[in-house]
């Protein structure tokens, strides 16, 4: 199987993605601005954010990640140098939500004006929306396309099921389809994905760039019992994983990054971008020592032996024993 890259749908990108959800959340504005620098600097030329982010945020309402780069690209005046993504489709508080043609063509309007810019290289379907037929909501993304608004279109939260319905749906009414999944998929967080949607996107030439790649911060190493979390905003994000699979890996992402001299962190986002249907991971860094830690894995060059001593750790259960 070929690597596929976002080059595939006509993208160019480095082998990784910035996700733009904490921008005017843990980053304030200027430390924003200073980490889209250092992005750029260090060779990187993606950023990925959502209408949505930062709404969790108490006194927050959405819109905040977007309006953050907005006044980058005023201050810097770069905006052609970044391929920028976002979404639309999840609640915006006491707004709308979803995939319904009167909300995807509201809501790219406040996108773009909080974005200051007149397009969107690429932009998500955030949820799938069941409540909406696919074909409106293909035809008003198809619009969004011919209007020069949006060039590519990608989807996020699909399960398999409805991905291919609703790359049929285009293929039917002879619109944009979409061209890139953005799934939940990391060393931990492997079934769904593998058993339901990589074939898939093999099958139909789709990037895929998946969200959560370090598992919430557990495949960096960081934490290692739910003690350490214990009554912390982490908590609800990490308890799950420190099970006995999540205690393999973390021992698995040890020895490897021992063996490289690096960290767990950058073998985590090594074993992803080496996975053949992966065109690149979302990440994110709030500290110029995390952002080194993604640049390492981009050079991080995992052999035979890492890739199934990790692979022997986080393959799971369920699908073993079915095998």
């Amino acid at each position: 199987m070929s690597k596929q890259r976002l080059g595939r749908t006509a993208l160019e990108t480095a082998p990784l993605i910035f996700g733009g959800n904490v921008f005017g959340w843990t980053l304030d504005e200027a430390a924003s601005f200073d980490m889209i620098d250092a992005w750029l600097d260090a060779g990187f030329n993606m950023i990925d954010t959502a209408d949505v982010y930062s709404k969790w945020v108490e006194g927050h309402t959405g819109g905040e990640s977007e309006t953050v780069l907005g006044r980058y690209f005023k201050a810097r005046g770069n905006r052609d140098q970044i391929i920028l993504a976002s979404k639309v489709g999840m609640e915006m508080p006491e707004a709308g939500r979803g995939l319904s043609r009167d909300w995807i063509t509201r809501e790219v309007e406040a996108t773009l004006q909080r974005l200051n810019t007149d397009y969107l290289d690429l932009y998500f379907a955030h949820s799938d929306d069941q409540n909406t037929p696919l074909d409106e909501t293909m035809d008003a993304f198809d619009r969004l396309v011919r209007d020069g608004k949006v060039r590519y279109l990608g989807a996020s939260n699909y399960d398999g099921s409805r991905l291919v319905s609703a790359l049929a749906s285009a293929r039917d009414l002879e619109t944009a389809r979409y061209q890139v999944l953005q799934p939940h998929y990391n060393l931990y967080e492997r079934r769904d994905f593998e058993h339901d949607l990589a074939d898939i996107c093999h099958e139909h030439a789709l990037g895929v760039t998946p969200y959560f790649a370090l598992a919430s911060g557990f495949l960096t190493g960081k934490y290692r019992s739910v003690d350490e979390i214990a009554g912390t905003a982490r908590e609800p994000f990490l308890k799950d994983y420190f099970d006995e699979r999540g205690m393999a890996i973390l021992d698995a992402l040890d020895e490897v990054s021992e063996r490289h001299d690096t960290t767990p962190a950058a073998v985590s986002l090594a074993w992803l971008i080496a996975q053949p249907v992966v065109s690149a991971p979302i990440v994110s860094a709030t500290s110029v020592s995390q952002l080194d830690q993604l640049i390492a894995a981009t050079e991080l060059r995992l052999d035979e032996a890492d890739l199934n001593r990790l692979a022997e750790a986080s393959t799971p259960q369920q699908a073993a024993d079915s095998n």
